[in-house]
């Protein structure tokens, strides 16, 4: 089956918005990109920024009347003179390029990330099981990255474990098949909670993961992890040096290079912390809760 994108962009206030109304109009899906390469470093938790010039792509069948729908959304969303773009794809041509832009990945000496389209390299020892989805973290970022190192590099997990903004649940489910017995979950995307549990299952562990929205429904553990931006992250440094216990240890990451000092300082206050380590222009912290 042959396949058309149709894609346009459009100012950010009405993108979700188009985006919305091309699913009710039946597109198989809606994603929105970057139109201008304009990154987006630090959104104010509980908010999903967008691009200034953002771009909306719908899927559709080949046979579907895109045009239609097309005019139909625009309507929905009161505005006019939306400029379409249409690109065939041919099945065989996409499906490839997923696959291309997403293979096992080796974390450490024991971790590796596969994908259902590919099978499990021979030297793998622990194995995620993952497709990209609803939610971030995959493992091809190296905020992500930086995080799966870590845990491989942890000989024997702690039993208890936080994942502070878990996203897609990657560290959740990787620090489960490396020994930790329970990881708590906290994210304020539902769609996060939903991904997490989904690949908890796929996995084998969904019965050593608890999720939840609420973050004062956390018990303290024994390795906190938060992979979230260093803005929050200083927000929320008292309540992570809480959540964890005594000799316990925190692992920080989504913080560019450029901010890791001033978070080094900030976490030194209840931890003993580690020096930076780095990965393109993206830092990881790691520290030992004080014991008194």
């Amino acid at each position: 089956m042959a396949w058309l994108r149709v894609s346009t962009v459009v100012p950010a206030e009405l993108a979700h918005l188009l985006a919305d109304a091309l699913e009710e109009q039946e597109a198989l899906a809606v994603t929105l990109a970057d139109a201008e390469d304009e990154p987006v470093y630090e959104p104010t938790p509980g908010t999903t920024p967008l691009w200034q010039a953002t771009r909306v792509e719908a899927l559709f069948t080949e046979d579907a009347d895109w045009e239609r729908a097309t005019q139909l959304a625009t309507a929905m969303v009161g505005s006019s003179g939306i400029a379409w773009q249409v690109d065939p794809l041919a099945d065989q041509v996409w499906e490839r390029a997923w696959m291309d832009r997403f293979k096992p990945m080796r974390f450490g000496d024991r971790l590796w990330i596969c994908p259902s389209a590919h099978p499990v390299p021979d030297e793998a020892e622990v194995v995620v099981k993952l497709d990209p989805g609803l939610a971030f973290g995959t493992g091809t970022h190296p905020t992500t990255h930086l995080c799966l190192e870590a845990l491989d590099t942890m000989q024997t997990l702690p039993a208890s474990v936080i994942d502070y903004g878990c996203g897609s649940g990657v560290l959740a489910v990787a620090a489960l098949l490396l020994g930790a017995q329970e990881v708590q979950c906290v994210d304020i995307d539902p769609q996060a909670l939903t991904a997490t549990v989904s690949n908890a299952e796929v996995n084998g562990v969904e019965s050593n993961i608890r999720v939840s929205q609420k973050p004062d429904e956390l018990e303290p553990a024994e390795l906190v992890l938060a992979n979230i931006l260093a803005g929050p992250l200083t927000e929320l440094a008292p309540q992570l040096a809480e959540l964890t216990k005594p000799g316990g240890t925190i692992v920080l990451s989504g913080i560019l290079e450029t901010q890791a000092e001033e978070l080094l300082q900030t976490y030194s206050a209840w931890f003993d912390m580690q020096p930076v380590a780095t990965m393109e222009d993206w830092a990881r912290l790691i520290g030992t809760r004080h014991r008194q």
